[in-house]
Order: structure tokens, then C-alpha cells, then sequence
């Protein structure tokens, strides 16, 4: 099993939209950036757990956590002419982009805010907190995944 950090904006998806429904695996797609596109093809596999990450927010951080219930398939959005997420190089018989789905988990009793994260010594490798780390799929790793939890 590997472990996952995947950062949302809690207005486009939210740790408690995945708690309104707990048994229906939610989309991740929309994601545009190759690296992350990389991991979620070439890493990221059925029951993996991920960190649901709140930014561009007032309140930034840790807010739960989910499961991969199905690997990398092709984003049904980058063919969607309405979409913001919409590729016109992308085809059906080459995609671009790929999504994963995932199924809520638990939410966070207390957000693990950025600020917290950031005064840890432990977590000064943690790639969120990194200059210039502005991915929105990242691993982690068993220690790093132990030693956020803790922070609660």
C-alpha cells in the first residue's frame, strides 16, 4: 500500500463532500500537470490511502482522509467540450489525463493546518511544505503519514 497527499480546494471538493457520501467513490479528475498525472497513472493503486488536503482557503490543511477504490483510468473531462478541465489535443484512443476514484474514509476531528505542519522538524520533507511544491498529487511516506496524524 502506498500512501497519497492530494490537494483540493474545499469549494470544488471537500472532505465533507466525501462524508455526504460515504459509499460512492468520488472523481479525481481534473488534474493537469504531468508529474501529477504521472503518479496518479504510474503510483497511485486500489487501496492506497490519501491525505485530502484543503488549499487555496481560509483554513489550509489535513482535513481527512480517503481510499482509492479504483486506479488510473482516462479523465472522462478533458473530452468534455463544457468542462473547464476540457483538452482539445486529447483523444479517445490516446488520452491525456486520467482520474482516479476515491471513497471517504474519516474526516479529521481537527484540521492539521499548514502553520502545524510547517513547525514540525518531522515533516521538513514532507513535499507540501517544500518551496516551490505546487503539485496537487504527491506521495508520502509511512513515517511521513504516522508522524502528520500525530499532529492532531
Amino acid at each position: 500500500m502506498n500512501y497519497w497527499l492530494f490537494k483540493t480546494e474545499p469549494s470544488e471538493c471537500s472532505i465533507d463532500d466525501f462524508a455526504r457520501a460515504p459509499t460512492t467513490p468520488i472523481v479525481w479528475e481534473g488534474v493537469r500537470n504531468y508529474q501529477a498525472r504521472n503518479f496518479l497513472r504510474d503510483g497511485v493503486q486500489v487501496g492506497d490511502h490519501v491525505l485530502i488536503y484543503h488549499s487555496s482557503c481560509k483554513d489550509i490543511g489535513v482535513a481527512g482522509i480517503a481510499e482509492v477504490v479504483r486506479s488510473a483510468y482516462a479523465d472522462p473531462s478533458q473530452f468534455d467540450c463544457r468542462s473547464i478541465y476540457y483538452d482539445p489535443k486529447a483523444k479517445a484512443e490516446q488520452p491525456r489525463w486520467v482520474a482516479v476514484d476515491l471513497r471517504f474514509v474519516q474526516k479529521l476531528p481537527r484540521l492539521i493546518t499548514l502553520d502545524k505542519i510547517k513547525s514540525s522538524a518531522k515533516m521538513a520533507e514532507l513535499p507540501v511544505v517544500q518551496k516551490g511544491s505546487r503539485l496537487s498529487v504527491m506521495p508520502v511516506t509511512i513515517q511521513q503519514w504516522r508522524d502528520l496524524l500525530a499532529l492532531q
